[in-house]
């Protein structure tokens, strides 16, 4: 986490921030949703028993759908790693026959992942994130997150706009 304290508003965003994402895995796990499907319901769980509002839970639903895109970034970014190491020429044509089909497939699912994440690649000042680097769009600045918080302003520079990687 950044040296600042966080004050009591931005703590409950990030305890709803949590509880959204337990309770979205835990729909997850249970293998009848998607993540769409579960983060919606986990927010709408959480925002009937009262402790929050529907829009409360639906922007750290925002939040969360948005971190979990980048991850999906990622893993596109991974895939083509795997396509580049598995130097297909080299394979029997058997298997690499196999092996393209199901990349090419994988490929398809993790370009759409990595497509809507390219929307919510900015991260802004105020808004709820998990752990990871943020890095300034303006000067470049990296703030080190060990923890999910309200980012702050940039420290160098004070811009308030960032990209953010795991």
């Amino acid at each position: 986490m950044t040296e600042q304290k966080q004050n009591p508003e931005e703590n409950e965003d990030v305890r709803l921030y949590q509880k959204i994402a337990d309770r979205a895995a835990e729909l997850l796990q249970e293998g009848r949703k998607s993540i769409d499907e579960a983060l919606k319901k986990a927010g709408d769980e959480i925002a009937s028993g009262g402790e929050y509002t529907r829009e409360q839970a639906e922007k750290a639903g925002a939040y969360l759908r948005r971190d979990l895109t980048e991850v999906g970034r990622k893993l596109k970014q991974s895939r083509d790693t795997v396509i580049a190491a598995a130097e297909p020429h080299r394979l029997a044509a058997g298997v690499q026959s196999g092996l393209a089909k199901l990349l090419t497939s994988t490929a398809d699912f993790l370009g759409d992942i990595a497509d809507r994440s390219e929307k919510v690649l900015e991260f802004h000042t105020g808004e709820v994130t998990s752990p990871g680097t943020l890095t300034c769009k303006d000067c470049g600045k990296e703030l080190r997150l060990k923890a999910t918080v309200r980012i702050p302003p940039c420290p160098s520079c004070h811009k308030t706009i960032f990209r953010k990687s795991y």
